[in-house]
């Protein structure tokens, strides 16, 4: 079954239906470009998935409570992981994802009028960790409108599904970093190449020269390959202009 199919699924996938399911989100999500495009798709895929779910979002939560939202289904959840009052998590339960992949939330309003999710009309959410360590976690969560949306079937459903997420969200990570990798050795080379002409030097020595204006001007080696690269085309900048 191909990949477009999804939307054509069942809204609450089971058994056969939902190893379909899970291997049509596969596919999509495999197929996207950049770790960005991927947690755009999984939060989409997130609401088609997971029974009840209504909203999804992606955020990042830094050790101290404070996050930020990665990628989101509309602004009702942006908000909900960005409220006004400082950017910090917006229920104390999201502190457990420290210490289990797993936390969910019944009915936020049992927590009182300062509860954030309540404020905005979301009274369940399941929260699924995709990354950690000592200093962030990332993690999608679903929410519903209603009370006690999400049970045991829709926590193993998510965590099937994030476990797809996670893979995808690695290997969009590993190429995006290869691709600037090579970016980066083209760009120095570019540079290296620059410096040999204007410094009549070797490649050994125009590579030297580079590293030693990087740490002189306390300046990334790439960044400090662009402006020689965009000062030589006449788009401006400073280069190196002494070894």
């Amino acid at each position: 079954m191909a990949a477009s199919e999804f939307t054509d699924l069942p809204r609450f996938p089971v058994g056969f239906e939902l190893a379909e399911a899970l291997t049509a989100a596969a596919c999509e999500l495999h197929g996207t470009d950049t770790p960005d495009d991927t947690m755009t798709t999984a939060v989409t895929l997130a609401v088609r998935l997971l029974p009840e779910a209504e909203h999804a979002g992606i955020a990042e939560i830094q050790r101290g409570g404070r996050l930020r939202s990665l990628a989101w289904t509309d602004e009702t959840v942006r908000f909900a992981v960005e409220p006004r009052q400082g950017g910090h998590t917006p229920h104390p339960d999201w502190e457990r994802l420290w210490t289990t992949p797993v936390v969910r939330t019944d009915d936020s309003e049992a927590d009182g009028d300062g509860n954030v999710l309540s404020g905005l009309g979301l009274r369940s959410a399941l929260s699924l960790r995709l990354r950690a360590d000592r200093r962030r976690l990332t993690v999608l969560t679903a929410y519903a409108r209603k009370p006690q949306a999400f049970d045991e079937d829709a926590t193993r459903v998510g965590r099937l599904f994030t476990a797809h997420v996670s893979l995808a969200l690695d290997s969009a990570t590993v190429r995006e970093q290869l691709t600037e990798a090579m970016r980066t050795r083209d760009l120095i080379g570019q540079a290296t190449g620059i410096l040999m002409e204007r410094l009549d030097i070797d490649a050994a020595g125009a590579f030297e020269s580079l590293v030693k204006a990087s740490q002189r001007e306390n300046v990334k080696l790439r960044d400090l390959a662009r402006r020689i690269v965009d000062a030589n085309s006449g788009t401006g900048g400073r280069g190196v202009t002494e070894r």
